[in-house]
């Protein structure tokens, strides 16, 4: 039997810090969003969820101070792109503040939609945003799918404790 936490000791109030280190361990998949404008734009983001089948919807979560955020507030489609785990560079270079996440080596072709697909991904969706949830210093993006393929090859690359890794068996 494990011991359980010590609730009257444990902080009443939960700081930022305390959140971000209690979410460094939780494992999280790796996706990269994109979305057309006047230059492509796209961010790497761990908030991927799937909310329903029927219809296919998906969230995430985007900062507001984002540079990719102007974008992304009036895109009508946005890509979603999950990644593998040989995409640890990309995943770094669409983390990356000041980045070109469209230059070279990032290989991209615009897709259905004319958003921006990334080439050797395992899996990716166009999707038709369908709401913008203000959630503190972030929207939480609703979208439904309405492209896709996942017949790429690779295992999932993953986010943990700071950094980006594969699976183990």
């Amino acid at each position: 039997m494990t011991a359980s936490p010590d609730l009257a000791t444990s902080p009443a109030v939960t700081t930022s810090e305390l959140f971000r280190s209690v979410f460094r361990r939780h494992a999280a998949g790796v996706a990269v969003i994109t979305a057309a404008g006047k230059r492509p734009v796209g961010f790497t983001a761990t908030s991927l969820t799937s909310v329903a089948a029927e219809p296919p919807l998906l969230s995430f979560g985007v900062g507001t101070s984002s540079s990719s955020w102007p974008v992304l507030a009036d895109a009508e489609h946005v890509g979603v792109h999950l990644l593998g785990e040989h995409q640890q560079e990309l995943a770094a270079t669409f983390a990356r503040s000041g980045a070109d996440r469209f230059g070279p080596p990032t290989d991209w072709a615009p897709g259905p939609e004319g958003v921006p697909l990334l080439a050797d991904v395992p899996a990716w969706l166009v999707c038709r945003v369908v709401a913008r949830i203000p959630a503190g210093d972030h929207r939480i993006v609703i979208a439904e799918a309405v492209a896709g393929d996942p017949a790429g090859a690779g295992r999932p690359l993953v986010y943990h404790q700071g950094r980006f890794t594969a699976l183990r068996d």
